[in-house]
């Protein structure tokens, strides 16, 4: 195989790289685009194999993501996808470095956080793309000896070719021109004195195994400040969590959340009429997701929404959205625990929006339950399941009669309802409500003042007074009320 040189790099003229596109880091980052998005890197970025990299001085996330790269092999200018693959001529490894302590100032060019010298390592060797299928690669990325990224190209998002042609409709791709293809989960950062190296291969049935060889950088300090006339190096919690991919990785304790144990525990405590009724008193008369029956309705339960949208069917659009790893997958396979999925299916209850295998997939990951507005397909499978699903009815077709999903964690409709995504839904076998995350402290302490009023109440009326006056109270069984009280306290503290 040709391998990759100085002549290699001397003829390209533009790296484009491509944002998101495996599902394993749409996953990590929590969106999934709905078409590809690009950026520049210069190709004086561009570097061989068994070089150094600076991390710049007084910077701290040299970020690493292993990519397979795309040479371009003749121009390509308004291609089709069924013509793409063949203007490229090879495939060989890259590691997309950048420095996440300058992101702030790019304004989402990556200009200066991916444009560094030697920041585009490429190669060792090219694999002839017309000698393997462009879905069955597979790349591996090491960090200091272990393995840290492994996957492959069956279910990418936006397959190579599709990359190809999409960015011919605007730009001539020309001989020599670099793309960089996305990163799978499990990019990081590394540090000066660590050896990072990548791996592309695939198997083909007649030359056997294919490779490019590791592509090995190993990572060196700056010396030279920024000089005061530009930007400089800032970091923050949001960019150590993204260069590292997790909050745990970078070190930092967990993100607060809004729901809290406490909270959790409140909300779980009162009844949903009661918070139906504090809403009301606080101007919110249309938080409740109406006409839904629900699989377990001895369950109760209490979690942040996230959210997924389907559209009305399109055949031709189907075809772009609906199979491989749709937005339906995607926001089952991301769903965290204690999560509840909530659905828009526009009340169509002329097919299943969810099935048994991914209502198990959302349990296994332990999502606190689904709502959909929609049907609920392999019934009597879900209704078996521990994590309960509220739904509009049982119908046996599949998803693709009536939707196409569309789009997560973004702004819905469900049941008459708007939610959004990190609302917290509590629901039972009296309804759904969708509470603002702003109010909800406030909220369930006067529910359980509420109650504690009901209490009295029912107790006085259960002693055979009467309502008048007293539900609700008026002065004088406020007075009682407050009385009642006292002595209950002290009963408590005996």
């Amino acid at each position: 195989m040709e391998q990759v040189n100085e002549d290699t790099l001397a003829s390209t003229r533009k790296v484009i790289a491509v944002h998101i596109n495996y599902p394993s880091r749409a996953a990590q980052r929590g969106r999934t685009p709905a078409q590809p998005s690009y950026f520049l890197k210069p190709s004086s970025s561009l570097a061989l194999t068994g070089g150094t990299v600076e991390r710049p001085a007084g910077c701290e996330l040299l970020g690493y993501e292993g990519e397979i790269a795309l040479v371009i092999g003749k121009a390509a200018r308004r291609v089709s996808i069924e013509d793409a693959w063949s203007h490229v001529a090879g495939v060989t490894a890259s590691n997309d470095l950048g420095v996440y302590d300058l992101r702030w100032a790019d304004k989402g060019s990556n200009l200066r956080s991916k444009g560094g010298d030697g920041f585009t390592p490429v190669g060792p060797a090219l694999i002839p793309a017309d000698a393997v299928d462009p879905a069955q690669l597979r790349i591996r990325t090491w960090h200091n000896g272990h393995l840290v990224q492994d996957d492959t190209t069956e279910d990418l998002l936006f397959p190579f070719a599709r990359l190809v042609a999409d960015l011919s409709q605007l730009l001539t791709l020309e001989e020599g021109d670099i793309i960089l293809t996305g990163t799978p989960a499990g990019a990081s950062v590394a540090k000066p004195g660590d050896v990072l190296e990548v791996e592309v291969s695939a198997s083909n049935l007649t030359t056997g195994n294919l490779t490019t060889g590791r592509l090995a950088t190993t990572v060196v300090e700056g010396t030279t400040p920024f000089a005061d006339f530009g930007a400089g190096p800032k970091v923050d919690e949001l960019q150590r969590e993204e260069a590292y991919g997790s909050r745990e990785a970078a070190g930092l304790p967990a993100a607060d959340s809004v729901l809290t144990p406490e909270l959790k525990g409140k909300l779980e405590s009162v009844a949903t009429a009661t918070l139906s009724s504090q809403m009301r008193k606080r101007g919110l008369n249309n938080v409740s997701i109406d006409g839904l029956q629900a699989t377990r309705p001895d369950r109760r339960v209490v979690g942040l929404a996230r959210t997924l949208r389907y559209v009305p069917n399109r055949e031709d659009l189907f075809k772009t959205h609906g199979g491989g790893f749709n937005a339906q997958k995607k926001a089952i396979d991301s769903v965290n625990e204690g999560e509840i999925l909530v659905m828009e299916a526009r009340g169509e209850k002329g097919t299943g929006t969810v099935g048994d295998i991914l209502a198990l997939r959302a349990q296994v990951r332990g999502a606190a339950a689904i709502i959909t507005d929609g049907g609920v397909r392999d019934f009597t499978a879900v209704a078996g399941l521990d994590m309960p699903t509220w739904f509009a009815n049982p119908h046996p077709a599949v998803l693709g009669r009536r939707h196409i999903p569309w789009d997560t964690d973004i702004t819905i409709a469900c049941g008459g309802a708007t939610v959004q995504p990190g609302d917290i839904i509590v629901a039972d076998a009296d309804g759904i409500l969708v509470i603002p995350p702003p109010i909800a402290e406030e909220l369930v302490d006067d529910c359980i003042q509420q109650e504690k009023e009901e209490a009295f109440i029912f107790e006085m009326v259960k002693q055979g007074n009467s309502v008048d006056g007293l539900y609700p109270m008026n002065a004088e069984w406020q007075s009682k009320y407050a009385e009642w009280e006292r002595m209950e306290a002290g009963k408590a503290d005996a």
